[in-house]
């Protein structure tokens, strides 16, 4: 007698990704603003495929020309890849070509910013 054998398809694998803001707006607390920084964010990130496991934000006036952000906070995010198990990090800001490089070599991980990932979420949809 043959056996039939269920057939499940294998789920896909979900970059597990961790958001990072960097500027004056993300040191306020959500209700003085009206709403999380990052939520419009948060919503692309789920629509492109990742799980959101983490978020790091920085409060900062001038923009780190090698990585954005600082060199501490850098470092702290490089603890949060680890310490989550993160594939991805997502800037909620366009970086240059070396930033995004410098981050990469930094964290060991993808670097994509925002319009990174919504070029990523037309790919998919088309």
């Amino acid at each position: 007698m043959d056996q039939v054998r269920s057939q499940e398809t294998p789920k896909p694998i979900r970059d597990r990704a961790i958001l990072v803001g960097a500027g004056e707006r993300y040191g306020l607390a959500s209700a003085e603003i009206g709403r999380d920084p990052l939520e419009e964010l948060r919503l692309l990130a789920d629509t492109a495929g990742a799980e959101v496991v983490g978020v790091v934000t920085q409060t900062r006036s001038l923009v780190d020309p090698a990585l954005y952000i600082g060199k501490g906070k850098a470092q702290e995010l490089q603890e949060a890849v680890q310490e989550l198990g993160a594939t991805l990090v997502i800037f909620d800001h366009d970086l240059t070509p070396a930033q995004a490089s410098n981050l990469e070599e930094l964290l060991n991980v993808k670097v994509i910013d925002r319009s990174g990932l919504i070029l990523d979420i037309f790919a998919i949809r088309a």
